[in-house]
């Protein structure tokens, strides 16, 4: 059966009944109908007061993964997987994930739901609208780029130079058309002609504010301090300037607080916020995590793509910002995955091939020693396919072993948290050993570029960094701002630890090149755009959309 077929044949249960798993009880939540809920307002700031005592919060569990291939590695499906298999083995585990993005629903890479017997569910509305989070994030993103425009059209009282604007609209679609356009065409009356862009909304920094905002008065006061241009003496106008910030921060009301939903096997699962790791910061909120962390003696909880990009950016940006430290991280890889970065073309990668893991080993012996770099121990999962030979399994864990990790063989697709209760019992005990003593790749007080070399050298094995154009003088101006301490947020390809997609496995001594940063002043962080990487996705020659389908008593087909 596809995913989806394995989805609509399970019978949920309220969501209110695998809420009170947790402590919830029912005055705790806002319905979304049966299977959906968002905490009150009122739960979530009990929840952040008790995880503000680390004594009080469980174990936070990292999982991330090796560089991604067409192959496939199913992060999500064994996230969903070891916090089933958690509990099957006794312990109370809390699972806290991103929100799908419809871009990628309908383009290739797929929802993030997971798949086989280790989804959560109802998978159809999670990966389609759920809870209407991104919508309001979109909308709130597009409100402040309406508001900025009619300023500029009603007089510009701040003296707005429309050739510096910087903030970008935004849809939660893969629309290349959209990356550049020219807007307010026309008469005079239907605004200034300017130069415009478009990205998709997981990469607004809307979405990234909603995601490390704790309370409304926070997301306020970040909103206020989006820098959307300059003015005509070159001074940047902050959004707070227009004095509208409530008025957007109304339209958040409801997406900032987390959305709860279930596994097949009816465990509670927080479901919230989602910036991609390519082109954001990759990770669930800080709201999901920190209500997790105060109902779970364990949490699992996952960042976007390899230990490169979301680990990375976890660590030194969402840890950095929410107090908090993983005891444990999770690299998911499959043989299927290494034999592709060993130089197996997709077709033959079901045949046996010792010689091509080995060398496609290197992709995940990299990002061990990444993962290293934080002081966190790392367990190896494998996501087991039925073509893996014996002695496949068997020369990975040797490699893993020799390595300073243990490789724990994980079938949660086939099996559910039956088939992750190994896997299940080893992160437990490294999460229990106390072996982790995590600090962040680079302190505060690095300069700007300083850091940006600091993650390209040591994450991602470049032999230097090149600023092209005027990246680097922008970096000092920042600085200059009193932006400096702020972190980076890296934008690069998924496809390789570089920046270039077709280098594959574990490239070393590239020269890294930054092409352009942008601050983001109320997300907190700043960006570093590298290679040819794109807010706004496309899509490819034969979108998801093709395959996707409804009936008339509204039941969905094809999707996944």
């Amino acid at each position: 059966m596809t995913d989806i077929e394995i989805a609509q044949k399970n019978v949920m249960v309220p969501v209110a009944d695998v809420a009170a798993k947790i402590g919830i009880k029912p005055e705790d939540l806002e319905m979304y109908g049966p299977y959906k809920a968002k905490l009150t307002m009122k739960k979530l700031r009990e929840f952040q007061a008790k995880a503000q005592d680390a004594s009080k919060r469980g174990k936070l569990i990292l999982v991330t993964a090796i560089t991604p291939t067409p192959a496939g590695e199913g992060k999500s499906t064994v996230s969903i997987g070891l916090g089933d298999g958690l509990r099957k083995i006794g312990k109370n585990a809390v699972i806290a994930l991103r929100e799908p993005s419809l871009g990628p629903c309908f383009g290739v890479k797929g929802g993030a739901c997971g798949g086989g017997y280790a989804q959560i569910v109802p998978m159809e509305d999670i990966n389609l609208h759920f809870t209407g989070d991104l919508h309001a994030i979109s909308i709130a993103n597009n409100l402040i780029a309406a508001l900025v425009d009619n300023h500029i059209q009603q007089g510009n009282e701040l003296g707005i130079d429309p050739r510096t604007i910087t903030w970008k609209r935004c849809v939660d679609l893969n629309d290349r058309q959209l990356r550049n356009v020219i807007s307010g065409l026309g008469n005079r009356t239907d605004g200034t002609p300017r130069e415009d862009h478009f990205s998709i909304t997981v990469a607004s920094e809307i979405m990234a504010i909603l995601c490390l905002s704790r309370s409304i008065s926070e997301l306020k006061e970040r909103i206020s301090s989006i820098i959307i241009g300059k003015n005509y003496n070159k001074e940047n106008v902050k959004f707070g300037d227009l004095k509208c910030t409530g008025a957007v921060a109304a339209l958040l009301k409801d997406a900032i607080r987390p959305n709860i939903v279930q596994t097949l096997e009816k465990n509670p699962v927080f479901v919230h916020g989602g910036p991609f790791a390519n082109i954001a910061h990759g990770c669930n909120s800080v709201n999901a995590t920190l209500s997790a962390l105060a109902t779970g003696d364990y949490v699992v909880t996952e960042a976007g793509f390899a230990a490169d990009l979301g680990a990375e950016k976890f660590m030194d940006i969402k840890c950095r910002v929410a107090g908090i430290a993983p005891s444990a991280v999770v690299i998911v890889a499959t043989i299927r995955a290494l034999k592709m970065h060993g130089g197996v073309a997709k077709t033959e990668l079901s045949a046996p091939n010792v010689d091509a893991l080995k060398k496609g080993f290197e992709n995940l012996k990299a990002h061990i020693e990444n993962v290293g770099k934080f002081g966190v121990p790392a367990v190896v999962a494998v996501n087991k396919f039925i073509t893996d030979t014996d002695e496949e399994i068997a020369t990975l864990q040797q490699l893993c072993t020799d390595n300073g990790s243990v490789a724990v063989l994980c079938e949660g697709w086939g099996k559910g948290g039956d088939g992750a209760t190994e896997l299940a019992k080893v992160v437990a005990e490294v999460a229990d050993s106390g072996k982790a003593n995590f600090h962040y790749l680079y302190e505060s007080e690095l300069a700007l570029d300083k850091k940006i070399e600091k993650i390209a050298t040591e994450i991602y094995h470049a032999d230097h960094v090149e600023f092209q154009g005027t990246a680097l003088k922008k970096l000092k101006d920042f600085e200059a701002m009193g932006y400096g301490n702020l972190p980076i947020c890296v934008a690069k390809t998924q496809n390789s630890i570089s920046h270039d997609p077709k280098l594959i496995g574990a490239p070393k001594g590239f020269v890294f090149p930054v092409r352009d940063v942008q601050l983001y002043a109320g997300a907190g962080f700043v960006v570093a755009l590298a290679g040819d990487i794109m807010t706004m996705p496309g899509l490819p020659k034969h979108p998801a959309a093709m395959d996707i389908d409804v009936d008339d008593d509204g039941v969905i087909s094809g999707l996944f």
